[in-house]
This record gives C-alpha cells, structure tokens and sequence, in this order.
C-alpha cells in the first residue's frame, strides 16, 4: 500500500494536554502534517467538523491513523457505526496506535475481520464504560460534598447596611426600584431577588 493516501485525525478536549503527543504519534507513522485533522472538542458525539471534512478525503485507496480509540470516539454506538462508515461505506482502512490488533490493513480476510470486530467491541464498550463511571464518581463526589456543607457556584451577594432603608423607601414608594438597587451598588434583578428573600423571611 505505498500510494495509499495516508491521513490522521487528532481530537483534543479542552482540558487535555495531549496534542502534541497524539500529532507526533501520527507523524512517526507517516501521516503528513497537511493530512492531519484537529477537532477540540469532547468526545460524545460525532458532530465533528474536521472530522467530516476527514471523512470526504477517505475512500479505498485511503488509510486512516488514530492514537488511541478513545481519539475517535467514546460512545459504543457511535463509534461502532463509524468504524463501519470508514471500512465498510468508504473501504478505506482504520490503524489504531495504540492497539496493533485494530489494523485492518492486516489479515484480509474472515479471521481478520472478526479479531478487529472483537477488539473494537471490547475496547469501545470499555471506554464507554470508563466515561460513565468518571461521570458517576463525579456525582457521588459532589453529592459528598453537599452533604458535609459544601455550597458550589458563586458565593451570594452580601446585603449592604443600607438594604433595608433602601428596600423600605421603595416599598413606600418614595424612590424607584433602579434608585433603590444603585444605592445598594446591585442590579435591579438583584436587588429585586433580595427584597422578595427578604419579604418571605419575614
């Protein structure tokens, strides 16, 4: 397959520091750098635009290099149908880095197939499994958290010393909710929020 035309795809959350080991991963492999796609965003679907611009390059002749599985996607499903997308629909051939078994350019034939289908089975429902697990180990932090008195988002707003005349003259009508708010240094709707906890209260 020497005049196979060679592409990479890259995806980086924006989080993640792995740029430059993904893009020197694939040059080692010959990827040329005009032929390597960047697409930073999460991994959950594929609305992905570098990844569509990839895909209309890919056709037989064509071989596509990934670092790892979890570069081209983390929903089994999804990941699933794209690998048949890629091999089947377009007939080009997938190589995953990291997994030597997940090369389909290897062992065409039934036995090949099978092992990739195996591997890519196993490996996509393991990473699937990883990212509910991460978003399950987050909520069980947070709730942890709350229950020992955490409070998340910003801090509340602190009543000034001069809420309470301020909200009183405008409830008398003798200033308006705007002057009311600016002598307290608050939006209106803040101000207004405020006055209404304030009210209930008492």
């Amino acid at each position: 397959m020497e005049h196979a035309k060679i592409y990479g795809y890259m995806r980086v959350s924006t989080r993640e520091q792995n740029e430059d080991r993904q893009r020197m991963a694939l040059i080692e492999m010959g990827v040329p750098e005009k032929n390597i796609y960047v697409d930073k965003l999460s991994g959950k679907d594929f609305n992905r635009p570098q990844y569509k611009k990839l895909l209309k390059k890919l056709d037989s002749d064509a071989v596509l290099f990934v670092k790892s599985i979890d570069r081209l996607g983390r929903n089994y499903a999804d990941l699933n149908e794209q690998w048949r997308i890629i091999t089947e629909g377009k007939g080009a051939d997938i190589v995953v880095i990291d997994m030597p078994l997940l090369d389909t350019r290897r062992e065409k034939n039934l036995l090949g197939t099978l092992i990739s289908d195996i591997v890519l089975a196993l490996l996509s429902y393991v990473a699937e499994n990883e990212r509910m697990n991460i978003r399950q180990r987050q909520a069980e932090g947070i709730a942890a958290a709350k229950a020992r008195g955490v409070r998340f988002g910003r801090p509340p707003i602190p009543i000034p010393d001069n809420f309470y005349k301020a909200h009183s003259d405008w409830r008398k009508g003798k200033i308006s909710m705007e002057q009311a708010a600016k002598d307290c240094n608050m939006l209106p709707k803040t101000f207004y929020s405020k006055a209404v906890k304030y009210e209930k209260s008492n």
